[in-house]
């Protein structure tokens, strides 16, 4: 999993912009500031579906840098933002839990028409890109 630093910036009367500095073709937008994170990893997952993304930049770099300065001095502000890469690839994982809380996802799987696997691999991804 690699984080992405992405700069927020809200002028009065419009919604939340999101930009990437090591991504400079990567936008978004939110509406209400629950959704930046949210809008932000769409944004990071559909530009990593066509193309190769490179190496984020660490935060220092990212300070760095003056037009990121300039949005900052401007009442912007910097959030990592988390992406898990796609990979087909899938693999056994043996965990241990209580018996309750198993029989209460078994029971959330089958009312989504998910596997107990699915299922837990899709809460653990909204956990993750929700947490940053």
């Amino acid at each position: 999993m690699r984080y992405y630093v992405a700069l927020v910036h809200k002028d009065p009367e419009s919604a939340f912009g999101i930009s990437f500095p090591d991504l400079p073709s990567v936008f978004s937008a939110a509406d209400d500031e629950e959704e930046i994170v949210p809008n932000a990893v769409d944004a990071l997952r559909l530009w990593a579906a066509d193309e190769e993304l490179p190496v984020p930049s660490s935060h220092a770099d990212i300070l760095a840098r003056a037009d990121v300065r300039q949005e900052l001095k401007a009442g912007g502000f910097l959030i990592r933002v988390p992406l898990i890469e796609d990979d087909t690839r899938t693999v056994r994982a043996n965990i241990t839990m209580e018996a309750g809380t198993l029989a209460a996802i078994d029971m959330a799987a089958k009312e989504r028409g998910l596997t107990r696997s699915a299922f837990l691999a899709s809460c653990a991804r909204k956990e993750i890109e929700r947490s940053a």
